[in-house]
């Protein structure tokens, strides 16, 4: 393969990938040449540097538009392409696609102001009873319609685990893994916060001594605390104010 080849819109594979990658930006440099671009499956996000001696080992993937696929694959193909962009057209889209039957404040509280938001962190503080845990599985399910996040960590105390799993698997169409001791012993030597892309956790298992460290050093997309006041710090402070 000629380097003239690794261009925007082209789509090349190699050893270095596990699939085929679609180029967004090509940056030249003297020994090496790095390269922007996309997983052309999961859409994995690609920012490589690569030798221009192991460019040989690129190859151009051709697409042919031969008409000889199956009709019931090339219309799922169409109806993944409509979900992906639906939310552009319905703004309640996981609304109506979950089993859930909101309240207005709920409603209100998630459309009107959490989704509208730049970069979304919010305290929700309503009363017990008021539907909170609704509204975060229309943040998540919403979120994910539109592909801003991936990887969701869930935070709750240690009764309410179950429950979280079962209501965003009944309500939601959401399928969470609750990561305890049990599921770290079944899984020796693995880092299991990147074994998993839905988790459900308790407070007092993540902040274990032996569990916090590689919790921390774990990237999620989107987290979600229940309770949040209970993982307040432990010590008070008190300012005086001057001017009421």
């Amino acid at each position: 393969m000629e380097i003239e080849e690794l261009k925007p819109g082209a789509i090349v594979k190699g050893k270095r990938w596990k699939e085929p990658i679609e180029i967004k930006k090509v940056e030249r440099f003297e020994d090496y040449v790095r390269l922007i671009g996309s997983a052309t499956i999961t859409g994995d996000h690609i920012d490589q540097l690569i030798l221009l001696n192991e460019i040989d080992n690129l190859s151009i993937e051709k697409i042919e538009s031969d008409f000889k696929s199956k009709p019931c694959l090339v219309f799922l193909a169409f109806e993944g392409k409509r979900y992906r962009y639906a939310s552009v057209y319905d703004p309640l889209l996981a609304l109506n696609i979950s089993k859930v039957d909101p309240l207005p404040h709920q409603i209100e509280a998630v459309y009107g102001y959490i989704l509208k938001l730049p970069k979304i962190r919010f305290l929700i503080a309503d009363d017990p009873g008021a539907g909170k845990t609704i509204m975060a599985g229309l943040i998540i399910k919403e979120l994910k319609l539109r592909s801003f996040v991936k990887r969701i960590l869930i935070v709750v105390p240690g009764h309410l685990k179950d429950q979280w799993r079962r209501e965003l698997k009944e309500r939601f169409e959401e399928t969470f893994v609750v990561v305890n001791r049990s599921f770290i012993e079944a899984h020796y030597g693995e880092n299991i916060w990147h074994k998993e892309n839905q988790i459900i956790t308790s407070m007092d298992f993540a902040k274990q001594e032996d569990v916090l460290p590689s919790l921390a050093a774990s990237h999620f997309d989107l987290v979600i605390i229940d309770e949040a006041h209970k993982i307040g710090g432990r010590s008070v402070a008190f300012t005086f104010n001057p001017h009421p």
